[in-house]
């Protein structure tokens, strides 16, 4: 089960609840004192925040409960993401004053897209402000209309707020239910006084329905009837030990040794010990690896086992090549990317450049999505500038790096302008290499496309790897050094000796080929644009509209009511941290902004240019200089 929310809703602290009612501590943590259970890293003490993923286990009655609190900050969706990839349901969790909040819509979208069972749960009831009918209207009207309501609350915003469950058997809740089944409606029309149990947890498993609960973390109220709900609505899981194993690695972390620690999920099967299983990385290929440790996540903590089994999450080592979204055993169906990739970038600079790049390198594994790229200059691939904290935390405190940053810009693509080609045939007087390589390259909508014209059986496989693992590399830098992330590429020619021809030539030899068909086609650079949901109040409309100006933004649709106004539109990603570093001024510290990728535009005026690390293929005596020296 996760626990997702936007940032500040409360879903620490109701992770400490749900922890203290299964008795798994003895007091219930508090964010503000940094004494929470799943917050274990300094900084998410010392900021208040969750920065990664926390599994806690746990047992509400018959019920084993594997729990993950994901972070709240946009910085980190990532991390949410990953966590996403392995719930059974989740418990999506919002404040009863600030309400749906933008990270809150995007959450249940994804939630609702991947079909994930989910319950609401409406938090700080007790606090002054807190809202019960016009919340339920917002979350119906932003979030899903099938929504019901599990109970009222008394005293509401008041420190003796209190949750007062209804009884299933009530007209909303079988009307709503009749809505999306018509046996049920047949049933429910014969007999007005049906009971709706279990159709509500049918509809519930096929996240047709949210029930939504009302509590205070803080206090307690409304808790005990969130974990009923937990133990009747949310399906169990249904995977078995008996079945073919089928893992899936969502998170990788260094223990206090340097050693790689691996947490999976167990969808089916078992996974024994010190005993060979298939790891299916990312990328299709396959390889056997030994887990040298398993440990099992129980009663708050974890504990060493000779084995586990379906429905379980485990920490695992001795997997030393295992990467975030690897699979073990059988190979499933893989969720795929759910947000998008960082869109922004900053050189990192420390006196030790080894120790530095070493550190960046091994903080990539437990986070794919931070990039590391070498070239004159280290920089690493960001969601926003709360990351940069961390990044810098964690160098400081695991690998004794004290660094510093260049001011965060934005990571273009390229986009091909046309259809080109090229070819260069084995024993042509330029080529140095015993082999020959043609490609055609093309633009389409989304992703690389990579096909074969010639005969798959005409040379070794080997040969074929090394061209097409080649092809994906050089795409990671276009004519103007920015990643080429759409394209079809056609292999047309191959030639190669039997006696004289390597893997090593053909990795040699494609980059040069294949951006000299880039060359012919052309390519157009682009900058990555935010979308931005906004809420403000009414009477700073006008400077905000300035505002967005001023930043290049374009506001798309405002909603206006007497004393707030919403608004989205798009901000280009150059300009995002600008528009949202000024809005407290604008706003009276009262403007809520959440940002997130939209789309790629051209870029106006001379195309930006980025360092290469490849050794310039657009240059071939230098690029043949590079590779000498290497």
């Amino acid at each position: 089960m996760g626990i997702v929310a936007h940032v500040d809703a409360g879903k620490t602290s109701l992770t400490e609840r749900l922890l203290y009612a299964a008795g798994v501590i003895d007091r219930v943590g508090r964010v503000d004192d940094g004494n929470t259970q799943t917050d274990s890293m300094d900084l998410e003490r010392k900021r208040g925040i969750t920065i990664r993923s926390a599994v806690v286990a746990f047992a509400l009655g018959d019920l084993p409960v594997n729990l993950i609190d994901t972070p709240g900050h946009s910085d980190f969706i990532a991390e949410v993401e990953r966590a996403l990839s392995v719930l059974d349901g989740a418990v999506l969790v919002l404040s009863a004053v600030e309400g749906v909040q933008p990270q809150t819509r995007l959450l249940m979208r994804t939630l609702d897209r991947l079909r994930i069972p989910t319950l609401l749960f409406v938090n700080k009831i007790d606090r002054v402000g807190a809202r019960y009918d016009d919340l339920l209207a917002d979350i119906r009207r932003l979030l899903t209309p099938a929504a019901v309501p599990m109970g009222t609350v008394t005293d509401l915003g008041q420190r003796s707020a209190r949750y007062v469950p209804l009884p299933v058997r009530n007209q909303v809740l079988a009307e709503l239910l009749a809505e999306g089944n018509d046996d049920f409606l047949e049933r429910y029309l014969d007999d007005a006084d049906v009971d709706p149990a279990d159709e509500l947890a049918r509809q519930v498993a096929a996240a047709s329905v949210h029930p939504v609960y009302f509590g205070s973390a803080l206090i307690g109220t409304g808790v005990p009837e969130l974990i009923d709900g937990i133990r009747t609505w949310l399906p169990r899981a249904t995977g078995s030990p008996a079945e073919e194993l089928s893992a899936r690695v969502f998170k990788v972390e260094r223990g206090a040794a340097g050693q790689k620690i691996a947490s999976a999920r167990i969808v089916t099967g078992m996974l024994p010990a010190r005993t060979p299983v298939p790891v299916q990385p990312v990328d299709g290929t396959e390889y056997l690896a030994r887990p040298t440790g398993i440990e099992v996540f129980s009663d708050g903590g974890r504990e060493a086992v000779d084995r586990a089994e379906a429905g379980q999450i485990v920490a695992l080592r001795g997997l030393k090549s295992v990467r975030i979204g690897d699979q073990l055993g059988v190979r499933s169906k893989r969720v795929g990317q759910l947000f998008a990739p960082p869109t922004l970038e900053t050189v990192v600079r420390a006196r030790d450049r080894v120790k530095l790049f070493q550190g960046l390198t091994q903080l990539a594994e437990q986070d794919p999505l931070i990039r590391v790229r070498k070239a004159d200059d280290i920089t690493v691939s960001l969601y926003g500038e709360v990351q940069k904290e961390v990044i810098a935390s964690l160098l400081a405190t695991e690998y004794g790096v004290d660094v510093s940053f260049s001011e965060t810009t934005p990571i273009h693509v390229e986009r091909l302008n046309g259809t080109g080609a090229a070819m260069r045939d084995m024993g042509a007087p330029e080529n140095l290499w015993p082999a020959g390589v043609g490609f055609r390259v093309s633009p389409v909508a989304e992703g690389i496309e990579y096909e074969l014209e010639v005969e798959l059986g005409g040379m070794p496989r080997a040969f074929h790897t090394a061209i097409e693992e080649t092809v994906r590399q050089t795409l990671h830098q276009g004519l103007y050094g920015w990643e080429i992330p759409d394209l079809h590429v056609a292999l047309t020619h191959t030639a190669y000796s039997s006696v004289a021809t390597t893997a090593a030539d053909f990795r040699r030899l494609v980059p040069l080929i294949l951006t000299q068909a880039i060359q012919q086609a052309g390519t157009t650079v682009l900058e990555p644009v935010n979308h931005f949901e906004l809420d403000v109040p009414s009477d700073t409309v006008s400077r905000i509209m300035a505002h967005v100006a001023e930043c290049r933004g374009v506001v798309l649709e405002t909603t206006l009511t007497p004393t707030q106004a919403h608004l989205e539109g798009t901000v280009p990603a150059a300009t995002t941290h600008a528009f949202e570093s000024h809005l407290p001024p604008l706003t009276r510290g009262e403007g809520m902004l959440a940002t997130s990728f939209h789309s790629y535009t051209p870029v106006a005026g001379p195309a930006p240019t980025r360092a290469r690390t490849d050794g310039n293929p657009l240059n071939e005596k230098q690029y043949l200089l590079h590779l000498n020296q290497a």
